[in-house]
């Protein structure tokens, strides 16, 4: 996925395979890879960023040496894993929805071998982020989570996906997203450590509530109640 098909794109190519995908995207949610698309035709400055904090980072050098993989072969034995530890419950997240870490869309559009990684690894933590900040993957918990992305890697795309998923909320989700999901992802991205230069796979076997005192996590505070007041973890 890494090695695969690349594309070298113009300027005016790279904006109209932006625009094309934004537009496809917003008709069609479920096109992971037109999101893909738009976040690596206009992410490069971002991701260049997320490289240099890398490689700053004795855990993010690690990382972009090893270059590991979220995939089936690498992430399997997090399944067997003692119930308490991040790995099971990141299986838990998966397997109760069904997922496989198999499933993302390759990277296309980088200019060097290196961009692609971090793009790819970008990607792929997605689902751990998931489960360390323990949010749903509905509209709701999906657009909270691009909030916590935006804060962390400053890519454009996680703020049009945050404009056009509220776009498509009820005016009771707008609501509850506004008045208890935003303000809580604000805080959380700004608390939490630089997540990108944090090497999931080897703290799998630690205890779940550890590894979020370590990162600075802020799990998502639950629904509030009827009538109830909202109030946003300190």
């Amino acid at each position: 996925m890494i090695r695969g098909s690349r594309f070298r794109l113009k300027g005016w190519q790279q904006a109209a395979v932006a625009v094309g995908s934004a537009v496809g995207a917003l008709l069609d949610p479920r096109r992971a890879d037109l999101i893909a698309a738009l976040g690596e035709t206009t992410g490069k400055p971002a991701f260049d960023r997320v490289l240099e904090r890398m490689k700053k980072s004795p855990e993010g050098r690690e990382i972009l040496l090893e270059r590991p993989r979220v995939i089936s072969t690498n992430v399997g034995h997090a399944w067997d894993l003692p119930d308490n530890t991040f790995g099971a419950a990141y299986a838990r997240f998966m397997g109760s929805r069904n997922f496989s870490p198999d499933d993302r869309p390759p990277v296309r559009f980088m200019e060097t071998e290196e961009l692609a990684y971090v793009a790819m690894r970008a990607r792929e933590v997605h689902d751990f982020w998931h489960t360390l900040f323990d949010l749903p993957t509905n509209l709701i918990g999906e657009t909270a989570l691009k909030v916590i992305e935006f804060e962390q890697m400053l890519l454009p795309m996680c703020l049009m996906s945050v404009l056009g998923g509220t776009a498509r909320f009820s005016d009771k989700q707008r609501s509850l997203f506004y008045q208890h999901y935003f303000p809580w992802a604000l805080k959380a991205g700004a608390r939490s450590t630089d997540l990108m230069c944090v090497y999931y796979e080897k703290h799998f076997h630690e205890d779940l509530e550890d590894v979020r005192r370590k990162w600075g996590i802020i799990p998502a505070p639950l629904p509030p109640r009827p009538n109830a007041t909202i109030a946003v973890p300190l």
